[in-house]
């Protein structure tokens, strides 16, 4: 998957930019008070996709 589809669908869900790190983004999301890295690469894997959106409370992106 897509970096950019992942990270669109994530702020679509309500989550929000904190920071950047050394060669990750993390992302919060203030309803479930959870956050997530999701990786600076082009491509992202499915698993990894379903595990960032596990991890910030929302529902799985459908491929």
């Amino acid at each position: 998957m897509r970096r950019i589809k992942l990270i669109k669908y994530i702020v679509s869900e309500g989550c929000i930019f904190v920071r950047e790190g050394a060669k990750h983004s993390v992302y919060f999301n203030p309803l479930t008070r959870r956050s997530s890295t999701i990786p600076r690469h082009k491509e992202v894997d499915n698993f990894l996709a379903r595990k960032i959106c596990r991890d910030l409370g929302i529902a799985e992106i459908k491929k």
